[in-house]
């Protein structure tokens, strides 16, 4: 099997290959996707005792999961107020605690499971393009009084020693956060699932499913799998295979670059190690890898991937306009990864009839709620929690289909005008 051509599948620590399903097999836990959220589902699972089986269309980590940002932050792609006016504030503060134990549990498993070539680094800056260091301070005091999270604010000339830009105003720094090397990481997990006895088969798409009954057959190409329990992680890449999963979210592309080599020319303008986000939706983020010698650069979002031609010029636009002294850099290499969106911005995660579960929809919310989300289906699987039942109030609600790909663009239009009324008035 191969990967696309990123950053992350140049440079993973282990060229290993799993073979396709080619056979007629039981277990108690089948799972559907090999991403972050498939594969925490199936370690923990492991973990917990069961036979487990893992089905990946492509390879380990061929989607998201395996070619994004590597920032593993707290916090979710809607706001705490918008989460507790669904759910109430007290289980808005209970899924807030989910995300940081998700940032954790991601650090603890590569540190206990010696992760080669994750190379997490501590530190992402949360910068403003406008005046508001009353606002950062306000949020950050309640990060504090809340959770006893926290975070370090940043003023304009403290700032400015970091990030060499007219565009950034003030900031807050998370010392607890961190980024990383997704596809190593991923690759770590699925060598650990194996070791724990679970199976993985890649290149096996699932074409049809049986999931009334006590057991669901799943069925590949060339095999199948029974089981007791069946669950869907496939994010933005999931097919027709499950229409009522797909019609509950919008594929949503965004876009990743890499620099060439030029650490003296970078180092003049970000002084840092810190992972770099900005304040707006889908704004930039950025951060640099090997040591400093390279910008890896994020941003933008449609709902058609572009070519890596088009969406390099895009990157290198939004960098430069940003950091004119990188005028020169050139762009090495230029991808796209599909996301899945909800409507309502939140995960999708639950048991929607007994024995079958979803852990999906988690586009701009980070590979932290990634995790949490495959630990709490677990723990409902194996009976440890109910925890997964936080989620409820996100269900898989309609998405709105083409309709709904056009108003999401429609709308990431009117924020980038609102964005730029906001920094133009700054």
């Amino acid at each position: 099997m191969t990967y696309p051509d990123t950053y992350y599948s140049r440079t993973r620590a282990d060229r290993a290959e799993r073979a396709p399903l080619a056979a007629s097999l039981d277990c108690d836990t089948v799972v559907i996707g090999g991403g972050l959220a498939g594969l925490t589902t199936a370690l923990e699972l492991a973990r917990g005792g069961q036979a487990v089986i893992l089905l990946e269309k492509e390879s380990v980590g061929f989607g998201a999961s395996g070619r994004n940002g590597g920032f593993v932050s707290p916090g979710y792609s809607t706001g705490g107020d918008e989460i507790a006016a669904r759910a109430g504030r007290e289980a808005a503060a209970h899924l807030h605690r989910l995300s940081i134990e998700g940032m954790d549990y991601v650090r603890d498993t590569i540190s206990a499971l010696k992760i080669e070539g994750t190379n997490p680094q501590p530190g992402i800056l949360s910068v403003l393009r406008y005046e508001d260091g009353d606002g950062l301070k306000a949020y950050a005091e309640k990060l504090d009084r809340d959770y006893g999270y926290r975070l370090e604010f940043l003023d304009t000339p403290a700032l400015r020693e970091k990030l060499r830009s007219k565009r950034y105003f003030q900031a807050l720094r998370d010392g607890r956060a961190f980024h990383m090397h997704p596809l190593n990481y991923l690759r770590g997990l699925a060598r650990e699932i194996e070791r724990l006895g679970g199976r993985i088969f890649e290149g096996s798409e699932v074409t049809a499913c049986r999931l009334d009954g006590a057991e669901k057959i799943v069925s590949t190409a060339r095999g199948t799998v029974k089981a007791r329990q069946v669950v869907f992680t496939t994010g933005g890449y999931t097919g027709s295979l499950d229409g009522r999963l797909k019609r509950a979210f919008l594929p949503i592309a965004t876009y990743v670059m890499l620099t060439e080599e030029a650490p003296d020319l970078i180092s003049r303008v970000i002084a840092t190690r810190d992972a770099i986000g900005d304040n707006r939706r889908a704004g930039d983020y950025y951060r640099l890898v090997e040591g400093g010698k390279r910008i890896l650069w994020g941003g933008r979002i449609t709902t058609r991937a572009a070519s890596p031609e088009a969406l390099a010029r895009e990157l290198r636009r939004e960098m430069v306009g940003t950091y004119p002294e990188l005028a020169e850099l050139k762009t090495e290499i230029a991808w796209s990864g599909l996301m899945a969106y909800a409507r309502h911005l939140m995960p999708q995660i639950g048991e929607r009839q007994p024995g079958v579960w979803h852990c999906t929809a988690f586009g701009g919310h980070g590979l932290n709620t990634t995790a949490i989300g495959g630990k709490v289906v677990a723990e409902g699987i194996l009976g440890q929690s109910d925890r997964y039942r936080l989620f409820k109030p996100f269900g898989l609600v309609w998405a709105g289909g083409m309709a709904g790909l056009a108003t999401a663009q429609l709308t990431y239009w009117k924020l980038q005008v609102q964005d730029w009324w906001r920094e133009r008035a700054a």
